[in-house]
């Protein structure tokens, strides 16, 4: 078990130190080109999800860490259901606070609904093409871990906003993301495959969301300079999910 929360962290660790080490981006605020030394280890993650669908290797590997963490499991905690959420909804939160990252509201908006869009049908295709049969064994949508891609989708937009102001808030929030696919594992929902496939997945759909972002901004907002909105979570009792409200 501790082997395993070890091997994530230094995972996002890498993840923000190959980031922290590209001055020029860190140096120009708009420049968004896609480097490609940070897609290494997204692609990591990702690769070793894939490989882990049928390697035997890998599948004993899942199997030995769900009974190491069913050994020590007394109750199901649900905080994976909200922590999910948590990085991303932070940026807004520290800007409310009058921390202002590095693109204004509508920006910002624009590039977390894109990468949404690109990491929500990346998990919700491999969830209906694949045939994973969840450690609980209530469904075989288990690959891969949806929270887990929110997560780490909310880590690198909290990161991407605030590291000119300090490296920390990235920190944070990768720490939190690893929490909520630890939690995935500790409520039996997800295999570690599963959760490091939508850790990649994750950060890869932010990546490529804060690339392409000068492309929409031109294509699909041009001159709409002014917006107001709203991002708020909900949760009904049984459902729990993200309204997003834009005008512009």
């Amino acid at each position: 078990m501790n082997k395993i929360i070890c091997l994530l962290i230094l995972f996002c660790f890498k993840q923000l130190n190959g980031q922290t080490s590209q001055t020029d981006s860190l140096q120009n605020k708009n420049n968004h080109q896609l480097k490609y030394k940070s897609l290494i280890i997204p692609a990591v993650l990702i690769g070793y999800g894939i490989v882990g669908l049928e390697s035997h290797t890998l599948k004993l590997i899942n199997t030995n860490t769900r009974n190491e963490i069913k050994e020590h499991i007394d109750t199901k905690l649900t905080i994976d259901d909200f922590s999910q959420y948590s990085p991303f909804l932070s940026v807004y939160a520290i800007n409310a606070f009058g921390i202002e990252g590095k693109n204004n509201f509508k920006d910002r908006t624009i590039i977390l609904g894109t990468a949404y869009l690109i990491m929500g049908g990346t998990v919700n295709i491999l969830k209906q093409t694949g045939n994973v049969e969840r450690p609980d064994g209530t469904s075989k949508n288990s690959f891969p871990s949806g929270h887990t891609a929110t997560a780490f989708m909310g880590a690198e937009f909290l990161y991407q906003e605030y590291k000119d102001i300090s490296v920390w808030y990235g920190v944070t929030g990768y720490i939190v993301a690893t929490g909520t696919g630890m939690f995935r594992m500790y409520n039996n929902r997800h295999w570690l495959t599963d959760v490091a496939a939508g850790a990649g997945i994750g950060i890869l759909s932010t990546k490529i969301a804060y690339w392409i972002h000068p492309l929409i901004k031109k294509t699909l907002f041009k001159n709409k300079e002014t917006a107001n909105g709203m991002v708020m979570p909900f949760y009904n009792g049984r459902d729990l999910g993200l309204n997003l409200s834009m005008t512009f």
